[in-house]
C-alpha cells in the first residue's frame, strides 16, 4: 500500500512504525516542516512543505491557535496537491494532528483512510489547567480559548477513521464518541537496549568520573519548568544534598518552555528557581549539583544507568517517555501521584509516589531509598519487568501498532 504519514517533526511518535511498514514492502512517505528534511529516512520517502505566512498581528487571542493550525493545514494541503499531481495517492494516512497539518487532507485525497495520534484533549478542569495553584491563569477568558482550541481536535473527529493514545489517560481525556475509536497502544520503548549497565561509568568534562558505586540522583525534563515538576524538585534539593553530602545530582533538561507560560519579564524558570533555593545551600554542596542542559540520546541513557535514584514528576498531562526509559533501565524512581503515573508506577512495587506538592516529603523519600540499596534493587527489577512486559517495542507495542494499521486500512 502507499502510507503517508505526517509530523511536523518527523518521525516523532512514528520512529519506530513508518521505517517497519517500509521493511514490509510498503511505499512510506512523510511530510514534515523540518529545514533539513533527507530525501529518505529509513526507507521512508520524505518531503518537506513550509508556511507561506504567518499569524495576523492583533488577531483575537482566542483564534489565535487555530489560525496558526489553518496556516500549516494550508501548507501540507499545498503540498498534497503537487504530491497528487505527480501521482501520489495514499491508501492509509497516519497523522499527528495537534499543529493542524490533515486538517484538509480529506479534500486532496477523499478516500484515504486517516488515523491520528489522539495525545491530549484540553480541558478546563481535571487535567493540567488550574491543577498548580501557584501559577493561577488570570484569563478570565481561558475556558472559551481551550474550548476554542480544541476545534482542531474535534474538526479530526469528523475526518479520522481510528485514532491511536500512548497511554489510557491521555486516550481518557478525548470524548465520546470518539473516544472509542482510539485504541491505547505505547509507541514503545526498546528494552533490549534500554536496560541496566551495572559497569556503567560516564565522565563529565573530562573531569568527574562517576560509576554505579556513586551516590547519584537524576532529574529529566525536556525543560527545565514547572509542568515537570522542576520548582518541586528545586525545593527539596537543600534537604536532599543536606541529608546526603555524598550525592551527586544531575538535572538534564533545557531552559526552554515546552509547556504551559513563560515567566514574566524574559526570565528562566530555570534561573527562577535557582534563585530561589541557592542561599539555603553552600557553596561545597551546590558544586555537587550539576545541570547538563539538552543531551545527545546516545548520552542520555547512560545517565539513567548510572542513576542510584530517579525523580520524575508531572501535571496531570503527557507521559514523558524518560519515565519509561527510566523504568526499562531498572532506575529506582520516586515520582509524583499524578494520574499519568498511575499506569506504570504502583506505589512501592515499580516505584514510589508522592504528594506532587509535598517538596519535603520528596527529599524524605529520595533519601530513604538511598539508604536502602535492597529496596531500590527489588523496585529496579519491577520496574524493568514492567516496562518489558507492557512497553517493550518488539514484542509488545510494534506488533499491535501493525495490528492498528491493519484495522484502520481494513476499515
Amino acid at each position: 500500500m502507499n502510507v503517508l504519514f505526517i509530523h511536523q517533526n518527523f518521525p516523532g511518535q512514528f520512529k519506530f512504525l513508518a521505517p517497519e511498514l517500509a521493511r514490509q514492502g510498503h511505499r512510506v512517505v512523510a511530510m514534515s516542516m523540518q529545514e533539513k528534511t533527507p530525501a529518505q529516512w529509513q526507507g521512508v520517502q520524505m518531503v518537506r512543505y513550509g508556511a507561506k505566512r504567518g499569524s495576523t498581528p492583533a488577531i483575537h487571542p482566542w483564534v489565535s491557535d487555530l489560525e496558526t493550525k489553518v496556516i500549516r493545514g494550508e501548507a501540507c494541503f499545498r503540498a498534497a496537491l503537487e504530491m497528487k499531481k505527480q501521482g501520489f495517492v495514499p491508501d492509509v494516512i497516519i497523522a499527528h494532528p495537534g499543529w493542524g497539518e490533515s486538517l484538509f487532507l480529506k479534500e486532496v485525497w477523499p478516500h484515504a483512510k486517516l488515523g491520528i495520534y489522539c495525545e491530549f484533549y484540553y480541558h478546563t478542569e481535571g487535567a493540567d489547567t488550574g491543577f498548580d495553584p501557584e501559577f493561577p491563569s488570570h484569563d478570565v477568558g481561558l475556558g472559551c480559548r481551550l474550548r476554542l482550541k480544541n476545534t482542531n481536535n474535534l474538526m479530526h473527529f469528523d475526518l479520522a477513521q481510528a485514532g491511536i493514545s500512548p497511554t489510557h489517560w491521555q486516550a481518557s481525556t478525548f470524548p465520546e464518541p470518539f473516544r472509542s475509536k482510539i485504541s491505547v497502544i505505547h509507541d514503545g520503548i526498546d528494552t533490549d537496549a534500554v536496560a541496566p549497565d551495572r559497569d556503567i561509568e560516564v565522565v563529565f568534562n573530562q573531569q568527574l568520573t562517576l560509576t554505579r558505586a556513586d551516590e547519584v540522583i537524576t532529574f529529566v525534563n525536556r525543560n527545565l519548568e514547572p509542568y515537570r515538576g522542576y520548582h518541586i524538585f528545586m525545593r527539596a534539593l537543600p534537604e536532599i544534598l543536606r541529608q546526603r553530602p555524598n550525592a551527586r545530582v544531575l538535572l538534564v533538561g533545557g531552559d526552554d518552555v515546552s509547556y504551559g507560560a513563560r515567566p514574566d519579564n524574559g526570565r528562566k524558570w530555570k534561573d527562577i528557581f535557582i534563585e530561589e533555593v541557592r542561599g539555603q545551600i553552600s557553596d561545597a554542596d551546590w558544586a555537587r549539583v550539576h545541570f547538563l542542559g539538552n543531551v545527545p540520546y546516545h548520552h542520555f541513557i547512560p545517565l539513567l544507568q548510572l542513576s542510584t535514584v530517579h525523580v520524575y514528576l508531572t501535571y496531570p498531562f503527557v507521559l514523558s517517555w524518560s519515565l519509561l526509559e527510566a523504568m526499562s533501565v531498572g532506575c529506582a524512581i520516586v515520582a509524583s501521584d499524578t494520574l499519568p503515573l498511575h499506569e506504570a508506577i504502583r506505589h512501592d512495587e515499580t516505584g514510589r509516589l508522592v504528594d506532587f506538592f509535598d517538596a519535603p516529603a520528596l527529599a524524605r523519600e529520595v533519601s530513604r531509598l538511598l539508604d536502602a540499596p535492597q529496596e531500590r534493587q527489588r523496585l529496579g527489577e519491577n520496574a524493568r519487568q514492567f516496562a518489558r512486559a507492557n512497553y517493550d517495542l518488539n514484542t509488545v507495542c510494534l506488533p499491535r501498532q501493525l495490528d492498528w494499521f491493519a484495522a484502520l486500512a481494513a476499515a
